[in-house]
């Protein structure tokens, strides 16, 4: 059960930094997504920013260790994702662009959307 629970936070982690990165997206099909996604992608900018561990990774490592297996450093991104994507770590700098680029393309989003509205 433990594992399943695990497996189940990480599921919600990785869709909720999708969410973070490109949620602005459907706000072009629904007008309440702002106000869940930019609350959420201002939490993915702050921990990006600040080099904190989201609370979502606490949660899976507790529930691993609970289920016999062992919990890992740092954050989900670079557990799970940096391997693949950067395969050197991630570094300070990495996670101050990886922030700055959910600002740009959030933003780009929404300017584009307001803009479009008002015509």
């Amino acid at each position: 059960m433990f594992l399943f629970l695990a497996d189940a936070v990480l599921a919600f982690h990785l869709a909720f930094i999708l969410f973070v990165c490109l949620g602005a997206l459907l706000a072009l099909k629904w007008r309440w997504v702002p106000w869940l996604q930019l609350p959420a992608a201002a939490w993915g900018v702050f921990v990006e920013g600040s080099g904190t561990i989201c609370p979502l990774t606490g949660i899976e490592n507790y529930f691993r260790v609970r289920a016999g297996e062992a919990a890992y450093e740092g954050d989900c991104i670079g557990h799970y994702l940096v391997a693949t994507i950067y395969p050197d770590g991630l570094t300070r700098h990495i996670q101050l662009a990886l922030g700055a680029i959910v600002v740009i393309v959030n933003l780009s989003v929404y300017i584009w959307l307001v803009r479009k509205r008002r015509a």
